[in-house]
């Protein structure tokens, strides 16, 4: 890699913050029935970078710093981002979301739970707070003094709010403070009558924000149960179908707490396909599985026999859909940002600062060695196609790269389009892709998925030579937290694995302790890692692969 690139990797940061107004832009236009008014050129996801340089100039460094502007996909023009603002109110006190209209007569009450939440309450306060009564939110610990650190006011709630904040999960784990906040949300839709709203606002991390176990289930218990399914391979909807039928919120549990009253859910999907029934564990969405369901999961991860005895009499009380009726029919629910949008912006800024940018999929899932491996043969692939006729592409491993694709079930895959587009690039390429792969602990070393597989890809990187071509791979949360470290993610190039060990770090040891956070602190000074802070979003992972010819 030369010393451009070097210099550029030095200074990088997953900026997924924003450089202004973030609160009044947590409302992505996901919602283009709320009304709303241009706003300029603001920037919502992935890295930092220089302004796109002029035509004419060099070839860009293999890993530029750019910023991802958040706006719907296939906006060619225009502002990049819309605002909500009073206007959203008519005169007449009606609050219009899709194709529903809401009266509104100082009736409205909110509750939030996620890493996003604070800024979408700001927002919600600033717009609606003539009407707003009370608000109770459970956001993660330490994210206001992150936000006020950051200069972010935007995202802070007036010092007079009606908001009530609980900072909890630490470590993105629940814990005593996030079941306070948790309480004090039961309580205000319990006391709600059927001339009442509840706004009700969802991110990634709301189901670690709002644990509320039926007795005589503990919280630690809970905790302990999804900590040793998770360790085990379990993916977010194996997790959070347990999790339903275990809570007095998830599942539909927190709309029919609110019953009789009308509720508006809006929400940041931090899962693959963005299911309303699996983010935060569906609160406001009636649970269709049944204890069979919980029963298969349990078994196929061999914890039924291991299963506390408050568990098991939970499961034995429970019927298919323990929150009552499957109808949620006084509830509207809606997407407003998503793995997809993210995706979509990083590859019109890629395309901006001079890459051929291909978005693979926003549906990355299935165990992180498998994710690790499909990246380092798309990597050989894609680089044959890229280099031709300088090298030629292994038809074998074409074929494994193809039957790997297959085995990871992935709905969205554009591998083709990918490779076609690759192939007549003649130039710098960066594929991107999002999801949230999983890692099955095997050890006690500290880590995330996201420097799990950023280690993980290094290695297969460095496998073999890859001819005249630089590559650099990057995954990184957007939520700025990757598991329970400060950073967001990692980077890594080929040469990673004989750098290492030039420091006397042995890369497959590490993988061994499921260690990455520790491999990338001592490599180069911790030079690899990713540092945001709380970001105030988030929409899974991105997944960055830099590709340019000699």
């Amino acid at each position: 890699m030369d010393a451009e690139a070097k210099r550029a990797v030095l200074v990088l940061t997953l900026n997924l913050r924003d450089e202004g107004n973030e609160a009044k832009r947590v409302f992505h236009p996901s919602l283009p029935e709320v009304r709303a008014e241009p706003n300029p050129e603001p920037r919502f996801l992935l890295p930092t970078a220089p302004r796109p340089a002029p035509a004419g100039t060099p070839t860009p460094p293999l890993l530029p710093h750019f910023r991802i502007p958040l706006r719907p996909p296939g906006s060619t023009s225009g502002p990049r981002y819309r605002k909500l603002r009073p206007g959203a109110v008519e005169r007449s006190g009606l609050l219009k979301v899709r194709d529903r209209s809401f009266q509104l007569r100082q009736n409205l009450y909110l509750v939030g739970f996620g890493k996003a939440v604070l800024g979408m309450a700001a927002a919600a306060e600033e717009l609606l707070g003539q009407h707003l009564v009370q608000g109770v939110i459970s956001v993660p610990k330490g994210i206001r003094a992150a936000m006020e650190h950051a200069g972010k006011q935007e995202m802070l709630l007036k010092p007079h709010s009606r908001v009530q904040v609980f900072e909890g999960a630490e470590d993105n784990l629940p814990d005593r403070d996030a079941l306070r906040a948790a309480v004090a949300i039961r309580q205000l839709a319990e006391g709600l009558t059927a001339d009442d709203l509840l706004l009700v606002l969802i991110s990634g991390g709301g189901s670690a924000l709002l644990p509320a176990p039926i007795p005589p289930v503990t919280l630690e218990e809970k905790q302990t149960l999804t900590k040793l399914l998770a360790a085990r391979g379990a993916n977010i909807q194996e997790l959070n179908t347990i999790r339903k039928a275990l809570s007095q919120l998830k599942g539909g549990g927190l709309a029919q707490a609110a019953y009789p009253a009308q509720v508006v859910s809006l929400i940041l999907s931090d899962v693959v396909g963005d299911p309303v029934e699996v983010i935060a564990s569906g609160p406001t969405v009636a649970s269709v599985h049944s204890v069979q369901d919980c029963l298969h999961i349990l078994n196929h991860y061999g914890l039924r026999a291991a299963l506390p005895r408050s568990v098991k009499t939970v499961l034995a009380q429970s019927d298919s859909d323990p929150h009552g009726p499957h109808s949620c029919g006084h509830v509207l629910n809606v997407i407003i940002g998503s793995n997809a949008l993210a995706l979509a912006e990083a590859q019109r800024q890629a395309e901006a600062l001079g890459y051929r940018a291909v978005v693979l999929s926003a549906a990355i899932q299935g165990d992180v060695k498998s994710v690790a491996r499909f990246y380092g043969l798309l990597t050989r692939v894609a680089g044959a196609h890229l280099t031709l006729p300088v090298t030629g592409a292994s038809v074998e491993e074409e074929a494994q790269l193809w039957e790997l694709a297959a085995e990871l079930q992935l709905p969205d895959l554009q591998l083709k389009e990918a490779l076609e587009a690759v192939a007549g690039a003649g130039g710098p390429v960066c594929l991107l892709a999002g999801g949230e792969p999983t890692v099955q602990l095997q050890g006690s070393g500290k880590g995330g998925r996201n420097q799990e597989l950023a280690l993980r890809v290094g290695a297969e990187l460095g496998q073999q030579p890859l001819g005249p071509l630089e590559v650099l791979f990057l995954s990184g949360g957007t939520d700025g937290q990757d598991g329970p470290t400060e950073a967001a993610g990692a980077w890594v190039v080929p040469e990673l694995t004989s750098q290492a060990a030039t420091e006397g770090l042995d890369v497959a040891a590490f993988l061994s302790r499921n260690d990455s956070h520790t491999f990338f602190r001592c490599f180069r000074g911790g030079a690899h890692l990713l540092h945001t802070g709380l970001t105030g979003t988030n929409v899974m992972d991105a997944h960055l692969l830099f590709l340019r010819p000699r």
